[in-house]
């Protein structure tokens, strides 16, 4: 009809701002979602619980709650020390007069012993394994190196117990000058200098003979350039010398253990004193015993050997 408007035809073009609309939207859907699925988003706990995702949450860094329920790692168990050979037990033997024992954990500084180990006797030929130390460390210290000559005197020291050179070796070291050093090196609280300031008289309990022998093994005595050598002589020790502590360890053993010991029979007293330092790998011990003189050497010398292979057996 004329005049009148026919509807207009949609090309179409109307309606696309609302298609753009619908597409970011549905865009703007996904992406939420995918940041509630992510791991590390902010999102992702409230997301794992609908979902149903265990593994999801339980990786939520951000839940204290997630974190009270994880299980506290154990801790490494500490490596237990092979125990000594040595039983830490009250021994009662049959031996006349006085004797005393104590053994030195070198791995842990641990001290066990008689409930007489603090009672000091006179050290006799013992001390010579000091004396000769402390030539050794004082000549390094000096920036000396001791002579072949010297050094074979040290030796005889040692493995033979001379006396002589013993007694040249103490005064070069200054006599009681000597043991108040070995006093303070070696950390001791039992003893002290003789009266007479002679070496051979010098007061040493078997609890400080412990710990000499630990201040020789890890080198205070005689120094880092010569403990390996004190200790190798002190190995090699022969005749009268090799007697006591060591004799009670199997046969195969034995040449691995240091010793020094003393033996000597005191008239002014009428009695014998006896004396056994021996270094292993992991302790040290001291032994010492003083009885009556008629007695005889033997008898002191036997029973240094039977405390230890007492201490050795079994616990009772």
């Amino acid at each position: 009809m004329a005049g009148s408007r026919r509807p207009r035809r949609s090309t179409g073009r109307d309606h696309q701002p609302l298609k753009i609309v619908a597409v970011a939207a549905v865009l703007t859907g996904l992406v939420l979602v995918s940041l509630r699925l992510l791991p590390g988003s902010p999102m992702e706990s409230t997301a794992a619980s609908q979902w149903g995702d265990a593994s999801t949450s339980a990786r939520s860094s951000g839940s204290a709650a997630d974190r009270r329920s994880r299980p506290t790692p154990a801790p490494s168990p500490t490596p237990s020390l092979t125990p000594l050979p040595f039983t830490d037990r009250d021994i009662d033997l049959d031996i006349k007069g006085w004797y005393a024992w104590s053994v030195l954990d070198r791995r842990t500084g641990k001290i066990i012993g008689s409930d007489n180990m603090a009672e000091t006797s006179t050290t006799a030929s013992l001390i010579k394994s000091w004396i000769v130390a402390d030539y050794l460390r004082r000549a390094a210290d000096a920036g000396q190196t001791p002579s072949d000559a010297k050094l074979a005197d040290a030796t005889r020291i040692i493995r033979d117990s001379d006396n002589t050179r013993a007694e040249q070796f103490y005064n070069g070291v200054g006599r009681s000058a000597s043991i108040k050093r070995l006093i303070s090196i070696c950390k001791l609280t039992d003893s002290s200098v003789a009266a007479d300031g002679g070496w051979s008289r010098t007061n040493l309990s078997p609890r400080d003979a412990a710990r000499l022998g630990n201040c020789i093994a890890d080198g205070r005595a005689a120094g880092p350039q010569w403990t390996t050598w004190l200790l190798n002589e002190m190995r090699l020790v022969r005749g009268s010398g090799d007697f006591g502590i060591r004799k009670a360890f199997p046969a195969a053993e034995r040449k691995k253990i240091a010793i020094k010991n003393g033996w000597i029979d005191r008239t002014r007293e009428q009695e014998m004193h006896i004396n056994c330092l021996a270094i292993g790998g992991t302790w040290t011990m001291g032994v010492m015993v003083r009885y009556p003189i008629d007695l005889g050497y033997d008898y002191g010398m036997k029973n240094c050997q039977k405390i230890t292979e007492a201490l050795l057996g079994p616990s009772t």
